[in-house]
């Protein structure tokens, strides 16, 4: 197969399909009749059985069994005596054999998936077709003139009784070669006629049957599958190299789980054939065809009926559907993720030294990373004779070896990962720099994006071989290209920790007492800024001295202004482009653009503006000034904490006795019967929680804003108000193990120490953070594979669908507070139509055009509320989405590109804070607050679209509520009246939502609680269940204060409302009750309108994320999720072609995906490569014999590849240096 000359990988779709008896045959290379495996004391492989040479092809390349044919000159020679023919061994992968069995088998997919498939084609109850094919009841095959019906059960006794009876007038049988004869005399045609028409008059659970077996009779009608090849009376062998037995070191042998099982079938199938020619008893014959199904049944999935066939130790054994299934199956283990080469991996450590671009790898590790770029290097510059050499050289480490290596590693970046990989800035490209030492120096600016730090984490190192590659690491991966974040398109790498700390101390104004203490220096003035750098390096003024320094604009400047500020502050902006905009420059040229205090939001701000205005080489170098900046400031700042920072509050003992009071006083009012236990505990729980924040108040106000713990929590460094409540105030109150608020508060804080009692009440927070954690993250990478699998083929297909389709878009509040401003929301996002000042009656942006954040400032300024977009909801490309309808990539802030993976994106957008969320629970030690555990949950049940718990009561239609009375069973009767009267009966505690007078729209809550996104489709439909799902998305995110942007929900929410069911299938080949997406529809309804037919109609429905992926066209994206034997019977028995439209079934094929440069359009480019001929030419003069080896090892090495790059340096580099 493979030998032949046409490119193997260069095929459209695949077609997967149910294998007739001559299939199987045409695939084989002989029978295997024996189930000897190898010869124990030759150790070759036995004729005719598992691993038969004949067969298979032989075990060692060029040479035949026998040892009379050895050397490639017999290519393609069958050997005379043995049968083997001459060729190379890898064909034991690809030779594939058969087992012909002696009585047909069933294929235990089709007659016991869920729902039996043969079962539904021949209308047979699973039950009674399990009895008939093991031989347990049987089947009347042609009634003949009696009284039986065709298909008709019977069993042993009523057989007999038929047989005394009737005679021969009627058949019967039992076993797969009755069903077999069954299956042949279908007619496919006829009968989805017939159940077609019965369709008309069916209901209830009869409708639904026949619609499952039209669903089948159809698929195998379209897919020129015949019924009958569910049964089998061929079973293929697969490739011996792909179920190896290999020799362990004591002398046995291991072998694969499927050589036993192929043993098994084999031993019963010779068996019954050997009971046949005897001519045994029918009950004796019948037992062994029953155990040979059994075998076949074992073989294809192990374990589905009955008790699995096990191996030593009681361990079932791995049969092939197995294989498939599951994390360690061939789908996921193998063809989703593979191991490679030029890899290396090592603990990281801080690089603070380091260029942003930069990265520190081991001396070790490069040379062993860029071997063959080393010996390629090593005999063009003379140093080696050949390859061999050369090789030596690198292995012995001589000292030209090092030279070398250091000229190859320049210009070839390398490429980080940590794990866990939750978004794509977990890799990211780096040009090496050689260290000392065996460790990774990261800069400590892309440890945010990589969720690294340094207390051990190891990160893995690759190579990219090739010149596209290379190219693709440097423009594509390189971190100066990954300064946004692709979630929310704010900076990621934004200063942390020391440096924040360093900036804040050096733009502080100083003493807050100014007019008693004067810092040194305080009101100097200074020539220029040398001058007071001068000064300051001398001692003569202090950081915080307020002075004044003439500045100028450039070297005509010879007048300059003076301006006023601190010492620190002109230092800092002396790194700091002078063009953000925080200054209006019309008005004043002079002022300094920073001049005001940083911390890590504003520096933040900073960054960001700075990427805005100048692009990301000019904030990449920003971005190391302000590193190295803040480091140095930090140290001199010397910010540290001692227990006498953390200063207990004077008001705490008052507000801890008047706390005390009012507890006092509900426990009495609760003794004397006045209020209910609930009440009593309710106001106790208010209490405390007032007292504690009472107590932080006063702490945080004690606090004077030099105090070191504060200025290590206000600048954001490190910390945050509640863990200094914590120190210097009160723990406060508790959650015990069932989540419920203990209410005995933690009265001591940290400074004072815990008493024995209230340590014990703070463990079961603790513990809870630790179990949530390790819980939670598995949730969360669980909830990130659905959304990947959901929205893996949503990539940028065009630019413009040309819909006239958007969405309306709003301020997102809650209540009256506003969670996020309109201006945020529609940054970057494509307007749908004109926008015009409602005041002066200006265009602010045309139709279809992007919305820039100086448009949308002006829209919010001037009081639009309310602004129609275009959104992938209402995206009319077929396969993907279209630019437009997208909007901006927020990772780069430009346009997105055609051929972007934005679904992939938004999966990971979502999926990676979940993870962040959950693994933060166990920093605030368990504080009784809101923990993620509501968070998590919520989002994973907003997007499996489930019933969720504590429904709301939703009002069916627009209306207003006339009257709320309470009836004598406590439950409340709600009146809406609006064209009808409704009636809503709300269930005894649940809260109401609506008062009287109130106006009801339809999909609106009489109840608090959340709403089922099912009854928001049917009464409010895309729209607004899309709109529904987004804001409790957002609201979930929102309360962990993380942003993410709109379309990264949309994305996901417009997959799981891509498919309508059919209520009408009208005359299209449509089935009833199946989910097509909305373009299968309008062909097959053209088509029908086309031969003056009815068209189908149907109705859209909201599929849960795993429906969504199970729903996809492509069976192998399916098969590779979940439910794999499943996917795949269905995709066999449909005949399903996978058009590899997605990413995840071209990686598993192995081809690039069909994103970015792996698109369609750009396959016909060429690519000059700018090799050296010369070059190429010297490699090829003196080969002798023995190199030719060489370079066969020296071309498995990947050394030959050339890394001449002509004009591919990118610019940020060049401008960074």
């Amino acid at each position: 197969m493979s030998e032949n000359n046409y490119e193997l990988n260069n095929f459209e779709a695949l077609k997967i399909s149910l294998a007739s008896t001559e299939k199987i045959l045409g695939w084989s290379h002989g029978e295997v009749r024996k189930p000897e495996t190898i010869n124990y004391r030759t150790l070759k492989p036995e004729k005719e059985g598992l691993f038969c040479e004949k067969i298979f092809g032989p075990t060692k390349d060029w040479e035949c069994h026998c040892g009379k044919y050895k050397r490639i000159r017999y290519k393609g020679i069958v050997c005379d005596r043995c049968g083997v023919e001459v060729t190379k061994a890898k064909v034991r992968r690809e030779r594939m054999g058969h087992i012909e069995l002696a009585a047909p088998v069933s294929h235990i997919w089709y007659f016991k998936g869920i729902p039996s498939r043969i079962g539904l084609v021949l209308d047979i109850s699973p039950r009674n077709l399990e009895k008939v094919l093991y031989f347990a009841a049987y089947i009347i095959t042609d009634p003949g003139n009696t009284s039986f019906g065709y298909k008709e059960i019977l069993t042993e006794q009523q057989y007999r009784e038929a047989r005394d009876k009737y005679g021969n007038d009627f058949k019967a049988g039992m076993g797969a070669e009755a069903v077999r004869e069954l299956l042949t005399h279908i007619d496919l045609v006829a009968l989805s006629d017939d159940l077609r028409k019965k369709l008309k008059d069916a209901s209830g659970q009869k409708k639904i049957r026949i619609v499952r077996r039209l669903e089948v009779i159809e698929a195998l009608r379209l897919s020129d599958n015949k019924p009958e090849w569910m049964i089998l009376e061929v079973i293929p062998v697969i490739p011996p190299d792909l179920r190896p037995m290999v020799q362990l070191d004591g002398g046995r042998f291991a072998t694969s789980d499927l050589n036993d099982l192929y043993r098994r079938v084999i031993n019963r199938n010779n068996r019954l054939k050997r009971l046949l020619e005897l001519g045994a008893p029918d009950i004796i014959v019948r037992n062994e065809k029953r155990m040979l199904q059994e075998a076949v049944d074992a073989l294809i999935d192990n374990g589905r009926r009955g008790r699995p066939v096990t191996g030593p130790g009681s361990r079932p054994l791995k049969s092939l559907s197995d294989m498939l299934k599951g994390k360690q199956g061939r789908f996921r283990q193998n063809l989703l993720g593979k191991r490679v080469d030029y890899s290396g991996r090592s603990v990281i450590v801080v690089g603070p030294e380091l260029r942003f671009y930069q990265c520190g790898l081991p001396k070790k590790m490069a040379l062993e990373l860029f071997k063959p770029f080393i010996m390629k290097k090593l005999v063009q510059n003379g140093h080696a004779h050949n390859i061999k050499s050369a090789k030596r050289m690198v292995e012995k480490i001589r000292p030209e070896v090092w030279d070398v290596l250091e000229s190859v590693i320049k210009e070839h970046p390398v490429m980080l990962n940590r794990a866990p990989t939750l978004h794509r800035l977990g890799i990211q490209a780096f040009e090496p720099v050689l260290v000392e030492g065996k460790a990774i120096k990261l800069h400590p600016l892309v440890c945010t994006a990589f969720n690294a730090d340094f207390d051990g984490d190891q990160m893995a190192v690759h190579v990219p071989l090739s010149v596209e590659a290379q190219a693709e690491a440097r423009f594509l991966m390189l971190s100066v290209n990954n300064i946004l974040a692709p979630k929310d398109g704010a900076p990621i790498t934004t200063p942390t920790q020391d440096m924040i700390l360093g900036s804040y101390y050096l733009t502080h104004p100083g003493l807050e007492e100014r007019n008693t203490v004067a810092e040194k220096g305080d009101g100097k003035v200074f020539t220029n800024f040398d001058e007071m750098l001068m000064a300051y390096q001398n001692g003569v003024v202090g950081l915080h001295a307020k002075v004044k320094v003439r500045l100028y604009l450039d070297e005509n400047d010879k007048r300059g202004k003076l301006v006023e500020s601190t010492v620190g502050r002109f230092i800092f902006n002396e790194n700091i482009p002078q063009d953000l905009g925080y200054v209006d420059r019309k008005v004043d040229r002079y002022s300094l653009e920073v001049d005001f205090l940083c911390d890590k939001k504003k520096l933040g701000q900073i960054i960001d503006k700075c990427y805005r205005v100048h692009g990301n080489t000019t904030t990449a170098i920003l971005l190391d000034h302000i590193k190295d900046m803040g480091f140095h400031y930090s140290t001199i700042g010397a910010v540290t904490i001692s227990i006498s920072d953390m200063e207990i509050p004077k008001e705490k003992p008052a507000i801890l006795a008047e706390s005390e009071k009012q507890v006092e006083k509900y426990e009495k009012a609760y003794r004397a019967g006045l209020v209910s236990e609930q009440e009593r505990y309710e106001k106790v729980i208010s209490i405390w929680n007032k007292t504690t924040d009472d107590i932080a108040d006063a702490l945080m106000n004690s606090l004077g804003s030099l105090n070191n713990l504060f200025i290590m929590a206000h600048s954001g460094a490190r910390g945050s108000k509640n863990q200094i409540k914590q120190v210097g105030g009160m723990r406060g109150l508790m959650a015990n193990a069932s989540g419920k608020t203990i209410e005995i508060p933690i009265k001591a804080n940290f400074r004072e120490g815990l008493s024995v009692l209230e340590y014990f009440i703070s463990t079961n927070g603790a513990r809870k953070g630790l179990a949530d954690t390790a819980l939670r993250t598995a949730d969360s990478g669980y909830l990130t594979r659905r959304l990947v699998d959901v929205s893996h083929n949503v990539i940028v297909r065009e630019v413009d669908c040309g819909t006239d389709e958007g969405i309306e878009v709003r301020a997102f509040t809650d209540g009256k507070e506003v969670i996020e401003a309109l201006k945020l929301r529609i940054v970057g996002r494509t307007s749908l139509t004109d926008i015009y000042d409602p005041n002066t009656g200006e265009l602010i942006v045309e139709q279809n055009e992007e919305i820039s954040e100086i448009a949308s400032e002006h829209i919010e300024a001037c009081g639009i509320e309310a602004v129609a977009i275009r959104s992938v909801m209402t995206c009319h490309s077929k396969s993907g989405i279209c630019a437009k309808c997208y909007g901006r990539n927020l990772a780069t802030g430009e346009a997105v590109n055609i051929g972007e993976a934005v679904g992939i994106t938004a999966a990971q957008s979502i999926g990676e804070p979940g993870t962040q969320l959950t693994m933060r629970t166990f920093h605030t030690g368990g504080v009784a607050g809101s923990d993620i555990t509501q968070g998590l949950p919520r989002v994973e049940e907003l997007f499996e679209a489930r019933k969720p718990k504590g429904l709301a009561e939703i009002c069916e239609a627009d209306g207003t509520v006339v009257s709320i009375e309470m009836r004598k069973d406590n439950k409340t009767e709600v009146k809406v009246r609006g064209e009808e009267e409704r009636v809503y009966i709300i269930p005894y505690g649940a809260r109401l939502n609506v008062k009287e007078g109130d106006y009801v729209l339809a999909g609106g809550s009489i109840t608090k609680g959340p709403l089922n996104p099912h009854d928001i489709l049917r009464l409010n439909g895309v729209e607004g269940v899309y709109q529904y799902l987004l804001k409790e998305v957002q609201r979930v995110y929102k309360q962990q204060g993380v942003d993410i942007n709109d379309k990264h929900v949309e994305v996901i929410v417009s997959q799981m409302l891509s498919k309508c069911k059919i209520e009408e299938p009208g005359d299209t080949n449509l089935l009833p009750g199946g989910l097509y997406s909305v373009f299968e529809i309008d062909e097959s309804n053209a088509e029908a309108v086309a031969n003056g037919g009815q068209v189908a109609n149907g109705k859209r429905v909201l599929l849960g994320i795993t429906k969504a992926s199970l729903a996809t066209n492509s069976f192998l994206s399916a098969a590779s999720f979940q439910e794999t034997t499943r996917v795949l019977t269905d995709a066999a028995i449909k005949g399903k072609n996978d058009r590899l439209l997605g990413l995840k079934e071209n990686v598993i094929i192995g081809k690039l995906i069909p994103a970015g440069t792996g698109m369609r359009r750009y396959k016909e480019i060429d690519l000059d490569y700018g090799v050296n001929t010369e070059l190429m030419e010297s490699f090829s003069v003196n080969v002798d014999e023995d190199e030719e080896d060489d370079f066969e090892e020296l071309a498995d090495m990947g050394s030959v590849i050339e890394t001449d790059f002509v004009g591919a340096d990118i610019v940020a580099l060049e401008d960074l240096e």
